[in-house]
């Protein structure tokens, strides 16, 4: 087992990981930039480390910072968390040539799973299921013509690099081929410095379900059923469930040993996730994550398995500590994403919090970084805690959050904590009756009211 460990990440996350080492007898190394000084994951470090001033681009990314921080501190592995550093490939080779471990998949892993095109590739060569589309990068308007007749309009055209929305856009028609192929480059190169694009068949009315694996580089490998993240806005997860509303347990498993076996093929290491539209019964591979996700928490709450353990564990050449034959599924998991964000505008909202009181009892856990008189920075991402409730049932669950939600108290900014009891009170949501577009049109409804 590692030593010490360097988070090289900040927030919820850099929390969450930090508990997991002290759990495991690590002693660990915080890393911050001069605007997280006060984080609270920074305070319970055994050493902390400043990486450089607020941008990101100079302390969280820069990878020359938290390699010398690692030899300054003695840090014999780092992890990632999600975000910042987890998928980049070159930092892992970095590592692993200083001889510090990288707590992940491997570099090659990452590389392969990080490109869209070679990801799809990849998925139909393991026996995934794939999205009809072009076998590659679509290079010209008359190569996007000639896909869009094979699938069939309307069409979905995606960076090869990247996520978040960024550099994807629908084509309804041939006359909107070209603006949308255009556009999408013009995003992808802006936003990845790599304008490749690809294109898929657009589903109307998908689900968004993702399967979670992992596996220890050797060829053994397991999943942990799957979440549905079909709650979305602007392509931005923002409500989580395990399991899906939508799949029985036939379903559930079968998908998920399509997943396990192929990371077996290809002796995947470590924590990953892969994702998929299903609509009409059918599943659709669209990427996977090498790294660990924002919702990896509600599969905790169904399996009572702590993956970050596991991941630590992995990379350390513990193995898996159990087979899939040990994983049981319990009840149902709800996450809310709580960002510093006004509920209706959506318009970022950092500052001073001045009350705070998170819910508890029984079945309810906030992952979170903030406490009363913490100073919301205005450089990252919005996202401040997450509410995970679980229940032996899915109207238990729900009404365990409504109660929570109730209880949570964060006073001195806007957050979206209003949003999730409006959609609490939803028929379709109560019912499970939603897809990727449901929530958008939610809000744009909601708004002209």
């Amino acid at each position: 087992m590692f030593s010490k460990v360097l988070i090289a990440n900040r927030g919820e996350i850099a929390l969450r990981v930090l508990r997991a080492c002290k759990e495991l007898g690590i002693k660990t190394v915080a890393v911050h930039s001069t605007a997280d000084q006060d984080a609270m994951h920074v305070r319970l470090a055994d050493e902390s480390v400043c990486i450089g001033p607020p941008p990101s681009r100079d302390s969280y990314l820069n990878i020359h910072q938290i390699v010398a921080a690692c030899e300054i501190t003695g840090a014999d592995a780092v992890h990632p968390g999600y975000g910042f550093l987890s998928e980049n490939a070159k930092f892992a080779d970095i590592l692993d040539a200083h001889g510090i471990t990288f707590i992940g998949p491997t570099a090659d892993h990452i590389r392969l799973m990080g490109d869209k095109i070679t990801a799809k590739k990849t998925a139909v060569s393991l026996g995934i299921p794939c999205v009809p589309g072009s076998d590659g990068e679509v290079f010209d308007v008359e190569q996007a013509v000639k896909v869009a007749e094979e699938t069939g309009y309307p069409v979905l055209i995606k960076a090869t690099s990247g996520g978040g929305g960024k550099g994807m856009k629908v084509a309804y028609n041939a006359e909107e081929l070209p603006q949308a192929l255009s556009t999408a480059r013009s995003e992808a190169l802006a936003n990845f410095g790599n304008d490749a694009v690809y294109m898929e068949k657009y589903l109307g009315r998908p689900r968004h379900i993702e399967i979670q694996i992992m596996g220890d580089g050797e060829g053994n490998a397991v999943h942990l059923g799957e979440r549905d993240c079909s709650l979305q806005r602007r392509h931005q997860k923002v409500w989580e469930e395990a399991n899906s509303p939508s799949l029985n347990e036939n379903q559930r498993m079968e998908i998920g040993e399509i997943c396990a076996a192929a990371m077996r093929k290809l002796k995947y290491r470590g924590a990953g996730t892969v994702e998929f539209l299903y609509e009409n019964g059918e599943f659709f591979f669209i990427e996977m994550n090498t790294r660990l996700q924002v919702e990896h928490t509600i599969t905790e709450a169904i399996t009572g398995i702590d993956l970050v353990n596991e991941q630590i564990r992995i990379a350390s050449g513990g193995g898996l500590s159990m087979t899939q034959e040990d994983i049981r599924f319990h009840g149902h998991a709800i996450e809310c994403r709580i960002n510093a964000e006004d509920p209706v505008s959506f318009i970022p909202s950092p500052g001073t919090i001045t009350h705070y009181h998170p819910p508890g009892g029984l079945g309810v856990r906030v992952d979170s970084g903030v406490y009363q008189g913490y100073k919301i920075p205005p450089f990252y991402d919005s996202l401040i805690g997450k509410l995970i409730v679980h229940g032996r049932t899915r109207v238990e669950c729900m009404m365990r959050l409504r109660r929570a939600l109730d209880e949570f108290v964060v006073d001195g900014i806007n957050t979206t904590i209003p949003l999730f009891r409006d959609l609490l009170a939803n028929p379709d949501i109560a019912n499970g009756d939603y897809d990727i577009h449901w929530l958008e049109k939610f809000l744009a409804a909601k708004a002209k009211k």
